[in-house]
């Protein structure tokens, strides 16, 4: 089985100072019918206008990943960590048994694009954690490049949770593929540019769901970025 969930179709909250897109219902974004799919619970697409961003605020039992697009989020927590996370990089955080945190764009003219992701920990109540790490575009060119794991592999970040999420770049008649478990979830999310999956076409925003397949197969790229997850079902 394989569904499309469009781009336009999502969830949308102007603030003013944050515009934000949510594939599965979110804050006051609310339909029965898209809760999350398999372990994953959200992905929001962010865009925060300069000088503005998410004030201090606290997660519980939650991996909370950030991919950003373009400009820079500078993030502190009560953990002590201050980073800036940009454009390559993957930052995991575990909420554990409770995390503060804020996340700004502190540039003066350049909004900060990112996609925020949420997946389900396999364990709750541990102490909150902290990892980042930058991924080249030859790592993601061309190939699915592993970036988050329950495991670590491939220099992946770590994250308790039963999921691997795979970044990849592709253009033109450059493809790649991924294995899957018929008996697991998988969700491609498209990042920028167009790509087809499993022979259907997709544009940036669009999301393709598949379950009791065998293989995601991307192809008919356009200067596209995408996210492939393996979910647990």
């Amino acid at each position: 089985m394989l569904q499309i969930r469009r781009s336009a179709d999502r969830g949308y909250a102007d603030h003013g100072w944050l515009k934000s897109s949510h594939s599965f219902s979110f804050a006051g974004y609310h339909d029965p019918a898209w809760m999350g799919w398999g372990n994953l619970r959200v992905i929001n697409e962010d865009r925060i206008a300069p000088g503005t961003g998410f004030g201090t605020h606290g997660h519980r039992d939650m991996e909370i990943i950030s991919y950003v697009m373009s400009g820079a989020l500078a993030h502190d927590d009560s953990m002590g960590n201050g980073t800036a996370i940009l454009p390559g990089d993957v930052q995991r955080m575990s909420a554990g048994k409770g995390v503060r945190h804020s996340e700004y764009n502190h540039a003066a003219d350049v909004t900060t694009h990112f996609f925020q992701i949420w997946i389900e920990p396999n364990v709750t109540g541990v102490a909150p954690g902290y990892e980042q790490k930058t991924f080249s575009a030859a790592d993601k060119r061309g190939a699915l490049r592993l970036v988050a794991s329950p495991d670590g592999a491939d220099g992946s970040v770590f994250m308790h949770a039963d999921a691997r999420l795979y970044a990849t770049l592709l253009d033109g008649a450059e493809t790649a593929s991924l294995p899957i478990s018929p008996e697991r979830k998988a969700w491609v999310q498209v990042l920028r540019g167009s790509l087809s999956v499993n022979g259907q076409a997709l544009q940036a925003g669009d999301a393709a769901l598949l379950a009791g397949e065998s293989r995601v197969v991307l192809g008919e790229a356009n200067d596209a970025e995408a996210l492939v997850f393996d979910l647990a079902a």
